[in-house]
């Protein structure tokens, strides 16, 4: 199965159902309409030479455009590689990479482009989404020439998506997804959240991430339901247009999943119809899942994936958990998926112990010209993952965090996780991070940054009553722990705390 067949076989069972609506500008495509418009794109595509395995970059605010540029892409079997706006700095960087041969982007962001087009050496065309430029086409007169599309290439097994990482240990890399296992993926996803021909899913963060790509648009569109994006998000509006649509699903970070929360206990309501929310991105505290549970009546569902899935390898069920003692668990690995728990030598360990989660079955066929770093991923046929979880006797996975992120204290190992829900649980807390930085005397000093709940029914919280705060709520002497209040936590694109950021800004004051 392709990716962009998905399109084409519901609009020939239910052509003028919704498949795709930019809420920013209230532009709505039918599954017979989105076909159309993927074709226009294919044929456009085609007409400035790009062909298979040639690569399109998508530099653009979240869009309808953006959308159908991908579908055209991978229509004619060439390759999208997206790039978030937040990285116009770094564009070269991108571009160095993947040579793409076509650049599309909105016009604000015509300077990066050229700038990083001109590095690149490789780009043929730039075409500009809100009319001609200098030095760009026009991609509303390409449209509106109905060029026609070459034949489908249909290879299931060729790449279709670069998905970058975050770069949380180093570069940030293409990881190749090809038709096949992605779509085989988006189908499992859908089957896990229940998605139906009737619901109509909602995402609000940067279509540049593959979590949206695996969560909120390839299963819903597998399953004839309708997909909505946004891309100016803010609590207030978010929650009208959430309610607007009434959409039944909720795609988004835990950040956002808990603005719908803030914004529900002030309008004393839900938003539309909704029924469940899913997270992605980066762990979900676990007080944040019991505040949708008991305030909202309504699941959280939680995600554990990562770029070079193209899916995921853990995912709950959209229903209730009556037990907090379970809440921190993500859920069983998918069925496309087989996930395992080893230690360092890489052998399996036995149920309820933490080790590196590694998982075979459908993920990339490799980082984007990185044959070294492929090697050390997926060399021995299963993907390392670098994450650290354990697996309980219900085939549930507990995500405990990044090897890399560990913290080395005066000899014992800190697994942030455990600090970070810890302060959450604390009345008045909104978000925790807890990295580690070198100290001569520990080895590493465990600093915890927290943001707080606005609202004037917070009172003063200090520092010191923090950690006093969690005191017996971990099994580690908090003595060296240095407590910080910040306005806001730095985040990654896809909604993950940046660590690396923060760690940068400690060195800086030091």
């Amino acid at each position: 199965m392709l990716m962009h067949q998905l399109l084409i076989d519901q609009a020939q069972r239910t052509p003028e159902r919704l498949a795709l609506h930019w809420v920013d500008r209230d532009v709505t495509f039918t599954y017979q309409e989105a076909v159309q418009a993927m074709e226009r794109m294919a044929g456009a595509l085609a007409s400035l030479g790009v062909g298979r395995g040639d690569r399109v970059a998508v530099f653009a605010h979240n869009g309808m455009d953006y959308l159908i540029a991908l579908f055209g892409t991978w229509r004619i079997g060439a390759i999208s590689a997206l790039v978030n706006v937040q990285f116009a700095h770094e564009l070269d960087y991108y571009y160095a990479d993947h040579t793409p041969s076509v650049v599309i982007y909105t016009h604000d962001m015509a300077e990066a482009v050229r700038r990083a087009a001109r590095s690149a050496g490789s780009v043929r065309h730039l075409i500009c989404m809100d009319g001609p430029q200098e030095g760009a086409l026009s991609l509303p007169a390409l449209m509106a020439a109905n060029l026609p599309p070459p034949p489908d290439p249909w290879d299931e097994t060729a790449i279709a998506h670069l998905a970058y990482t975050s770069g949380t240990t180093g570069k940030p890399k293409g990881a190749c997804l090809a038709h096949e296992p992605t779509t085989r993926a988006a189908r499992c996803i859908a089957e896990r959240l229940r998605i139906t021909r009737d619901d109509e899913s909602f995402g609000p963060t940067a279509l540049s991430s593959s979590y949206q790509l695996v969560a909120n648009l390839l299963p819903p569109l597998s399953r004839g339901a309708g997909v909505h994006v946004m891309g100016k998000w803010n609590q207030t509006a978010g929650w009208d247009a959430l309610d607007r649509t009434a959409a039944s699903l909720f795609v988004a970070n835990p950040t956002l999943l808990g603005q719908v929360l803030h914004e529900s206990r002030v309008r004393e309501r839900l938003p539309g119809r909704l029924r469940a929310g899913l997270s992605g991105g980066g762990p979900v505290p676990p007080t944040l899942k019991r505040a949708w549970r008991d305030e909202l009546g309504l699941p959280l569902v939680e995600s554990f994936g990562q770029s070079e899935l193209g899916g995921f390898m853990a995912l709950g069920f959209p229903e209730l958990v009556a037990e907090d003692a379970l809440l921190a668990r993500v859920g069983p690995a998918l069925p496309d998926k087989e996930v395992r728990i080893v230690d360092g030598a890489r052998n399996p360990v036995a149920p309820g112990n933490i080790g590196e989660i590694e998982l075979r079955g459908g993920f990339m066929q490799g980082y984007w010209g990185r044959p070294d770093k492929t090697a050390d991923t997926i060399g021995t046929g299963w993907l390392r993952t670098g994450d650290l979880g354990m697996i309980d006797r219900d085939g549930f996975i507990t995500m405990r965090g990044r090897r890399s992120e560990l913290i080395e204290t005066d000899g014992v190992l800190w697994f942030p996780r455990d600090v970070e829900e810890a302060f959450c649980q604390v009345p008045g807390v909104a978000q925790a991070a807890l990295i580690g930085v070198p100290d001569a005397e520990l080895g590493q000093r465990p600093l915890a940054f927290i943001t707080l709940l606005g609202g004037d029914d917070v009172g003063v919280i200090e520092a010191g009553s923090l950690k006093a705060a969690i005191e017996g709520r971990v099994a580690y002497d908090l003595a060296p722990l240095v407590v910080s209040i910040v306005a806001e936590l730095p985040m990654t694109p896809t909604g993950k705390v940046a660590k690396a950021e923060l760690a940068a800004r400690w060195g800086a004051l030091a």
